[in-house]
């Protein structure tokens, strides 16, 4: 009973899934549904920008350390010290106490350094002559005036020549053609007249 009710629910929903294409089935025989068309505007995936790389930075060498050392000035070695008169030991030190360094290193002194530069001397030019006039001067100082400018000149102007006298027109001469001669008629020239031929036929024979 169980298995015939599970049979028919799919019976059902197969029919159901089969009368919601009706369309389909009919004209291409096939249940099988395209994808919907794409949506104006398209887009189409593009691939993904490759990773950012930093550009190369060709580092230069460091420059070289300008390095000059210091001068060591070493002070004076210590004064030698010398015993008072009498010696408190006239003889030799029973215990004399060796020196730890018999031959200590030389200590190489830098050479001090070089003088500042000298300043060149100026030698001070003597103070000008003090010019003293009684009061009051008989002579003031002098004004130097410069020179007076040149004085103006209009710019030469070339001239051009005066135009022309507009005089009268020359007077206009009107040659006049002689007449013309009276018209005559063009002379006929009348040929004779044709003579007149009179060709006489000669009389018929006579009728027999």
């Amino acid at each position: 009973m169980g298995s015939l009710v599970a049979s028919a629910s799919v019976a059902l929903v197969l029919a159901i899934i089969f009368l919601s294409f009706p369309s389909e089935i009919s004209a291409n025989h096939y249940g099988y549904s395209s994808p919907p068309p794409p949506v104006k505007p398209y887009h189409y995936p593009s691939p993904p920008p490759p990773p950012y790389k930093k550009p190369y930075k060709y580092h230069s060498p460091p420059p070289p350390v300008h390095y000059t050392p210091h001068p060591v000035y070493h002070s004076p070695p210590p004064p030698e010290h010398k015993y008072p008169y009498p010696h408190p030991h006239p003889h030799p030190h029973p215990h004399p106490h060796p020196h730890p360094h018999p031959y200590p290193h030389p200590v190489y002194h830098s050479p001090p350094p070089p003088p500042p530069p000298k300043k060149p001397y100026k030698y001070p030019s003597p103070p000008p002559p003090v010019h003293k006039y009684p009061s009051p001067s008989p002579y003031p100082h002098p004004v130097y005036h410069s020179p007076p400018p040149p004085p103006y000149k209009k710019p030469y102007a070339y001239h051009s020549p005066p135009p022309p006298v507009h005089s009268p027109p020359p007077p206009h001469y009107y040659y006049k053609s002689p007449p013309p001669p009276p018209y005559k008629k063009p002379y006929a020239y009348h040929s004779p007249p044709p003579p007149h031929y009179y060709y006489k036929s000669p009389p018929p024979p006579p009728y027999h």
